[in-house]
């Protein structure tokens, strides 16, 4: 199994040493605070290995790879649930980019397929619908991003 420690303290040996001395503690298989960072870990490498690349792709700011995944993905897509997220992920990379129209074309895409897919206080839609608004806000539009908050706040 692997083992998991907490830094406790860090003190330099000398001024002229560029050594270190870690103090560390071993955690137990009851730490909360360990497991709460497992459970999220988790969550942020959730689906399948093309999505999770599609996903890391997006965190390190590669967005045109991440595009082009996402799009190739997108072509192969076989139910309504994947082409919701890969419309989804899609969004988020021009958004980044700062292509806020076609950002918004993607969400409202996504939304289209979680509206008919999913219940109406589904937290995924709420998701979708904040998103929307930052679109919106990042373009300037701010009554039309202040009625995509409210959505999400309704739910």
């Amino acid at each position: 199994m692997h083992s998991v420690f907490r830094i406790g303290d860090i003190r330099k040996l000398d001024k002229k040493s560029p050594l270190y001395e870690v103090d560390l503690k071993l955690t137990s298989d009851d730490d909360q605070q360990l497991r709460q960072l497992t459970d999220r870990i988790r969550e942020e490498v959730d689906g399948t290995g093309w999505y999770r690349m599609g996903h890391l792709l997006l965190k390190i700011g590669q967005f045109d790879k991440a595009e082009g995944l996402y799009m190739a993905l997108l072509e192969q897509a076989s139910n309504d649930s994947d082409k919701a997220f890969i419309y989804h992920h899609l969004s988020w990379a021009k958004n980044d980019q700062g292509q806020y129209t076609e950002a918004a074309s993607f969400y409202e895409m996504s939304l289209k397929i979680k509206r008919k897919t999913l219940p109406e206080d589904h937290s995924s839609l709420g998701n979708t619908y904040n998103n929307i608004g930052l679109v919106y806000d990042n373009m300037g539009d701010y009554s039309k991003a202040l009625e995509f908050y409210e959505k999400a706040h309704k739910i």
